[in-house]
């Protein structure tokens, strides 16, 4: 069995100083998925991760301190994949994946829309042509993990305050909509196929004490392909760690790395 962490970490170098190397020994995951690490390997000290057993790869945003995403991963891939061939996106360090035998795990961060209708219009063309990428990958990749921050939340249950929200970016129906199509195209949203309970969130802004009220947003998911359902274990948020605005979603499942 392995156990897998996605993590929007709002910035590595921040996390770091946040005890957030002790935290990972703590919680042991065998493959993490980060989102806006906002850092180059340049700007780290790769040790750090090599020294806990990791080897890391790195999916950086050519304009610094922006986006950007990686994996950390005990077992060495077959094969890394840097972005999924789309320049717009690629130059914002949004996808990377890792391959083991059959099974891949991709680390994803999509992009927010909330600064104005030029990046929602981005978002919504980003979302089209993630489903014709993954449709494409599944003919070679059939077994695939989807881990990240995808920035919209699916159903009502999933935010705090759905109807003051309903025209807000990531929740607005077409973006919810996205996701009803993404799932039946051959995918699972694994936190909610074991966990039917409200008041479940993965970010909270940090206005207005909205944690400490759990006032959130479930926006971070791990999905995986329907072939793995049998594998899935547990899929899990831990709402405890405070490293960032997010916190971290776990998912455990019975495959070889």
């Amino acid at each position: 069995m392995a156990k897998f962490i996605s993590y929007n970490v709002n910035g590595i170098r921040a996390a770091l100083k946040k005890d957030w190397m002790d935290w990972m020994s703590s919680v042991d995951p065998d493959v993490v998925c980060l989102q806006e690490t906002k850092a180059s390997p340049e700007q780290l000290d790769l040790s750090l991760f090599e020294e806990a057993g990791y080897n890391s790869y790195w999916f950086s945003a050519e304009k610094k301190g922006y986006s950007s995403v990686a994996i950390l991963s005990k077992t060495k891939p077959d094969h890394i994949e840097y972005g999924c061939g789309i320049e717009k996106y690629d130059q914002e360090g949004r996808i990377i994946r890792a391959d083991y035998g059959d099974f891949s795990v991709l680390s994803c961060y999509f992009p927010s829309g909330t600064t104005g209708e030029e990046r929602q219009a981005f978002k919504m063309d980003y979302l089209a042509d993630f489903q014709d990428y993954i449709n494409e990958l599944k003919k070679t990749r059939p077994n695939l993990l989807i881990s990240g921050d995808i920035n919209i939340c699916h159903e009502a249950i999933d935010i705090h305050n759905p109807v003051s929200n309903k025209n807000s970016s990531g929740f607005k129906p077409e973006e919810r909509q996205w996701i009803t199509d993404f799932l039946s195209s051959g995918f699972v949203d694994s936190f909610r196929y074991l966990n039917k309970e409200a008041h479940n969130y993965t970010w909270w802004t940090y206005r207005m004490g909205a944690r400490k009220k759990n006032l959130g947003w479930r926006i971070d998911y791990h999905f995986i392909s329907e072939s793995l359902l049998p594998k899935l274990n547990r899929s899990i948020i831990l709402s405890d760690a405070v490293h960032s605005d997010h916190c971290p979603i776990l998912i455990d499942l019975s495959v070889k790395l």
